[in-house]
């Protein structure tokens, strides 16, 4: 017991560190995974299972029960027939009861066409669900780097903070001994409390987009929740690799499956057959009592000619064919599009970067000399807010850019279809 109370700790201790952490390859997998969408997949090759066992009875006997009462307004009759004759004519009421057995021997091989098809189409509708939820990364894309956002800003805030209450203290001091106007230090406690309320703003909207990703993926996740910054790297060199373009395949595969049916509805059916049945009349019309019988054989079907019904349909398919080609050629060149555009973002964010890092130590200088000329009583507190504010602003703006150059990152392997790569 003392065992089983142990292992159990320690199971929910790792899952409330587990929870405290997550990466954006967890994400992805996890969408993939928990998202209704999935349960498809199973479903899909549930169904199919079942839809070839259907077309495998066709190549199975079949078996026909019969019967019948009837009764008609006149007989068979030899004609001329003299009094003396032995020959009654069958009574007008008549019964049968009959047993039949079909066994298909030779189909053409169309039987084999429609499994064939039927597994086409099984590969093309699960093609269609991987395709449906590799489009979620978008989306995960999306919350997750607006957590990482607001993740990063919260940590810019937790210092400004800490400098304005450090140089809070100072103008209090100053204040007291005289060095300061009175006042200072107010101006000072209301940019204080303003931070608060950006702490309150960026909690609220963290909480909304983990609740958001949190359905997204189908797991829940903490409010205290620690997202990985990712190291992201992309390859402008490689080809695109997308779901999408397996899908256009496969739709293509199944059309030449279809078009095997075709050809095999043609081909010569041979089957054979034997029917056993009771009734009065039976075979010898002229016994007019109840018989035993039976009737075997072979029976060929053939449709030598429907009108070009065949050929019309194999060119509908192949008008279905090139319509594909086309959804494929407009599928290539938009994502070519959406590449450039994320190729675009991917330079302007890291020239961006560059010149972020170059203000941030111009405001820092800044900074440090407006914190001696308030503590000197040179200039006043508002005017070091502002500069505390354009450096915290310049800080700022380098996490942002940083944060959407990887979302940017992210959004371009997305489109192309690389693996991720941390």
């Amino acid at each position: 017991m003392k065992k089983i109370t142990t292992l159990l700790i320690i199971f929910l201790a790792f899952n409330v560190f587990a929870q405290e952490k997550l990466s954006l390859e967890e994400c992805y997998i996890l969408a993939e995974k928990n998202y209704p969408l999935a349960k498809q997949n199973n479903l899909l090759a549930k169904q199919n299972a079942f839809d070839l066992e259907v077309i495998k009875t066709n190549k199975l006997p079949k078996l026909d029960l019969a019967s019948q009462a009837t009764y008609q307004s006149d007989v068979i009759e030899l004609p001329n027939s003299s009094s003396d004759a032995t020959i009654t004519p069958p009574n007008k009421d008549q019964y049968q009861a009959t047993v039949t057995v079909d066994q298909l021997i030779y189909d053409g091989g169309i039987t084999n066409a429609y499994l064939a098809e039927k597994s086409a189409s099984l590969k093309t509708e699960q093609k269609q669900v991987e395709v449906n939820l590799y489009q979620l990364k978008e989306q995960v894309n999306q919350f997750y780097f607006s957590i990482l956002l607001l993740q990063e800003k919260r940590e810019l805030l937790i210092a400004k903070k800490k400098e304005l209450e450090t140089t809070l203290k100072e103008v209090k001091a100053g204040v007291k001994f005289g060095i300061l106007l009175p006042n200072s230090d107010s101006v000072l406690e209301a940019e204080l409390l303003k931070i608060e309320q950006q702490f309150i703003e960026m909690e609220k909207d963290k909480i909304r987009y983990i609740r958001s990703l949190s359905e997204l993926i189908g797991e829940n996740i903490s409010t205290s929740i620690k997202l990985d910054n990712p190291n992201i790297s992309v390859n402008f060199e490689t080809e695109i690799s997308r779901p999408e373009l397996d899908l256009f395949q496969l739709k293509k595969d199944q059309i030449e499956t279809s078009e095997l049916v075709i050809a095999k509805k043609k081909s010569p059916k041979l089957s054979g057959f034997a029917t056993g049945g009771y009734g009065n009349p039976g075979l010898n019309m002229l016994d007019n009592s109840f018989q035993t019988y039976y009737i075997a054989g072979l029976k060929l079907k053939w449709n030598v000619f429907d009108w070009n019904s065949s050929k019309k349909q194999r060119k509908s398919l192949q008008v279905n064919k090139e319509i594909i080609d086309s959804e494929q050629e407009v599928f290539e060149l938009n994502t070519s599009i959406e590449l450039t555009q994320q190729q675009s973002e991917i330079n302007k964010m890291s020239e961006f970067i560059e010149s972020d890092e170059k203000i941030i130590d111009l405001r820092k200088k800044v900074l440090e000399t407006s914190g001696s000329q308030l503590r000197n009583g040179v200039i006043t507190s508002s005017a070091y807010i502002t500069e505390l504010t354009n450096l915290y602003e310049a800080e700022n703006n380098l996490k942002t850019h940083h944060i959407q150059l990887l979302f940017a990152k992210a959004n371009y392997n997305t489109v192309k279809g690389s693996k991720f790569k941390n």
